[in-house]
């Protein structure tokens, strides 16, 4: 019966996602509760506040204090989970929160999406530098424009006057309230994922979207890749993204040219359910990210017509 078998399908994609979900979870954790004890000791010693000494006029430009700088490199080098579990161990508006975390989502897990973007056709250095790039004109941008949101943002950390052992205490039990939160999110992302490959959705949804692939400025065939990088992430789409070309189903330049897409607007469902259950908008998530994918995609296409005209 075809109710029979879609019951079947869903109850195995529940079941199938848990061993993954355990295994993406376990790694993520290892990676995110290092960074955010070091962020919470260098807050209770005082080295953040001494690092924002010397950021505080260059962030304080994009609306963020001085420690911001550390939340940043934590994502950058890490991933998104990381840079949020850093957020979280700091005093932030949710304004500033806003600015910071698009600024992570725009460049983060640099060293392993750069190494990507360069086996799918791309320079590792070029995509490095533009993220870094786009991600503080990003902030610079969303600064002018963000309304007043002084509401704080979410805080995991302890009250400025505790005692190390209290800060520890509070770290504990806030690693344990993430722990639960990131096993949450990935198994439902695990779960959708695992729904789209045995309904075979990804095809039908790379055909809905190809007229889409226009107004970004990308190859109508590469709807495809682009909705993988989308849903999978540059990260756990890489393997179906070399598959393509492999197969001759995208040629390396049209590749590379989604690549300049993807560095901006890649993930977006993770991304943007791990921020939004902290309290970020979705809208300026996603709004930002967009815009900032069509700005880098058009302006690389008008600068390619250029350098043909002065040929």
């Amino acid at each position: 019966m075809p109710g029979r078998d879609l019951l079947d399908k869903f109850m195995q994609s529940l079941r199938s996602a848990l061993l993954p979900t355990w295994k993406s979870a376990s790694w993520l954790l290892k990676l995110m509760i290092p960074i955010s004890l070091a962020v919470t000791l260098l807050q209770h010693w005082g080295v953040l506040a001494w690092i924002a000494g010397y950021l505080n006029p260059l962030f304080s430009m994009l609306g963020l204090p001085g420690e911001s700088a550390v939340l940043f490199i934590s994502g950058a080098a890490a991933g998104t989970y990381a840079g949020v579990a850093a957020m979280m161990s700091v005093h932030l508006t949710l304004r500033q929160a806003t600015i910071v975390g698009i600024m992570i989502l725009i460049c983060h897990a640099l060293p392993m999406e750069c190494t990507v973007n360069h086996k799918t056709g791309s320079n590792f250095l070029r995509m490095g530098l533009i993220r870094i790039f786009m991600a503080f004109v990003a902030a610079m941008f969303l600064n002018l424009v963000l309304p007043d949101m002084a509401t704080p943002y979410l805080y995991m950390g302890a009250a400025a006057d505790s005692s190390l052992m209290e800060v520890l205490q509070t770290w504990a039990l806030s690693q344990l309230k993430v722990a639960v939160l990131v096993f949450l999110i990935i198994y439902v992302l695990m779960v959708i994922q695992s729904l789209i490959q045995l309904y075979s959705l990804l095809d039908p949804l790379s055909r809905f979207l190809a007229p889409l692939m226009r107004f970004f400025g990308l190859p109508r065939k590469a709807a495809y890749m682009w909705l993988v990088g989308n849903v999978l992430g540059l990260s756990y789409g890489s393997a179906v993204m070399l598959d393509l070309e492999e197969r001759g189903q995208i040629t390396r330049e049209d590749a590379n040219a989604v690549n300049y897409h993807l560095i901006m607007n890649h993930s977006m469902l993770e991304d943007t359910i791990v921020m939004a259950v902290t309290g970020i908008s979705v809208f300026w998530i996603l709004a930002t990210r967009i815009l900032f994918a069509l700005i880098v995609v058009w302006t690389r296409k008008a600068m390619a017509k250029v350098r043909r005209l002065k040929c």
